[in-house]
């Protein structure tokens, strides 16, 4: 917008054309070549094929697709409920409470994963709620991480609501919960789709925290890339992440579709 002539556009749309490239494409072409590859001595991989794919998608390795897909769904849901009934709740609360739950909610995105993992290692690993070692303490984890962004997007939708659907509503008698059913959840719907997306692709690539807690029977997908590229499996260890992207774009798609319809309604 502040370069007035065609050249210097063509200048600027070129260096954002060669950053992208150098920084966001390569690395992922890079990936899904080294996925495709059996070996790679030279300059460009050879032995092209699906050889890595049909290993990534037997065995132990498929086992940990699936367990990635169940902990993003599971921990999606949670924080989605949580964080949109938090967000509901300090909307109706005093200024200082609004502040106090929104620093609450937002304190996982302030400290490394790995502490809120050792948090909830200790936390949960003993009497009353003992989950240690079972596939709830990965669920529990990843929740705590993705739910400060579940209740980002609700609180932020929540503050463009136009009051008067709610004030009309209540106004002509309909109660709080008829309220919150038929006036502000749907108006909340394309947020609320934003809000699971974020959390499940984040908990689909969520590591730090998952290598702190998780059982060897629930082994996340970037738990079995990490210890494929500690082994020296590098094409594995790529076929398993372009697997995990691809997976992540699939449900993110779905949701897309659906935050759509939800918002043409």
């Amino acid at each position: 917008m502040l370069v007035w002539t065609r050249r210097g556009r063509a200048l600027v749309l070129t260096a954002f054309a060669v950053v992208v490239l150098i920084v966001f494409a390569a690395p992922i072409a890079t990936v899904v070549a080294a996925a495709l590859a059996g070996r790679w001595t030279g300059a460009l991989p050879s032995e092209l094929g699906f050889g890595n794919f049909r290993h990534e998608l037997s065995g132990e390795q498929a086992a940990s697709l699936s367990v990635s897909l169940q902990t993003a769904l599971l921990a999606g849901a949670i924080s989605l409920v949580l964080g949109t009934w938090a967000a509901l709740a300090a909307r109706e609360s005093p200024a200082w409470w609004r502040r106090l739950t929104d620093a609450v909610f937002h304190l996982p995105v302030a400290v490394p994963s790995v502490a809120i993992g050792l948090g909830v290692l200790i936390a949960f690993n003993q009497r009353p709620i003992l989950l240690g070692g079972t596939k709830w303490i990965v669920i529990v984890a990843h929740s705590v991480l993705v739910l400060a962004y579940a209740f980002s997007a609700v609180s932020a939708a929540l503050d463009r609501l136009d009051p008067s659907f709610r004030q009309a509503a209540e106004s002509l008698g309909a109660s709080p919960v008829r309220v919150l059913t038929r006036i502000t959840l749907p108006l909340l719907l394309p947020a609320l789709g934003a809000a699971a997306g974020l959390a499940i692709a984040l908990s689909m690539g969520e590591l730090g925290a998952t290598v702190m807690v998780y059982p060897a029977t629930w082994k996340t997908l970037p738990i079995s890339i990490f210890a494929d590229t500690d082994r020296g499996h590098v094409f594995d260890a790529a076929a398993g992440t372009t697997l995990l992207v691809a997976v992540t774009l699939v449900v993110l798609l779905i949701l897309g579709r659906v935050r759509g319809r939800a918002a043409l309604r």
